[in-house]
């Protein structure tokens, strides 16, 4: 089954930023490619539950299970050795990406305390979208007796698109919500 938003996507929105973005190939117009969603967290190298706890809330979140994310290097202040677990990683990509970011504006981003946009000097200059949040439960997917820790996330949002201009444009277009500037 196809999600809601990329029928609306291929049926009405590639048309509008077709003439928005002064594009004349269908092929040429901005398309959502992955969103990768990304948890670090510290206690992971010495705490075994706080991993698997991340696996699980970032399970529930994304609908796939987490990379484990492992240190690259040692870093004596922090007390991390080489391969310690220190964060989880998803990307999503196809109908789960679709879902995932339908999902995350109309719930998670009304849930989110003294919310008043996001900002869209957070382009990363080739159209990609970086945010990120300070806890885990505004998803509604994560149950408040489960969590042990509340911990921040970040959220990639990458696009085809070429740069910072065509990138708001599609996100605009699919109903992200900036802050008015």
């Amino acid at each position: 089954m196809i999600p809601r938003l990329k029928k609306q996507y291929r049926n009405v929105l590639i048309d509008d930023l077709k003439k928005q973005l002064n594009i004349n190939n269908t092929n040429a117009v901005p398309n959502l490619e992955k969103i990768v969603i990304n948890i670090g967290d510290g206690k992971a190298a010495t705490d075994g539950r706080a991993l698997e706890s991340m696996v699980d809330e970032l399970t529930a979140i994304s609908g796939q299970k987490p990379v484990i994310k492992r240190a690259k290097k040692s870093i004596a202040g922090f007390k991390i050795r080489e391969g310690m677990p220190i964060g989880v990683s998803v990307t999503l990509r196809g109908n789960r990406m679709w879902e995932f970011y339908d999902r995350f504006v109309q719930v998670v981003v009304p849930r989110i305390r003294d919310f008043r946009g996001f900002s869209k000097k957070s382009f990363d200059g080739n159209g990609n979208f970086s945010l990120g949040l300070n806890e885990q439960l505004v998803f509604p997917e994560v149950e408040y007796d489960k969590v042990r820790d509340i911990r921040g996330m970040n959220i990639t949002i990458c696009t085809t698109a070429s740069d910072n201009q065509d990138g708001y444009g599609l996100l605009n277009a699919l109903g992200f919500p900036f802050r008015e500037e």
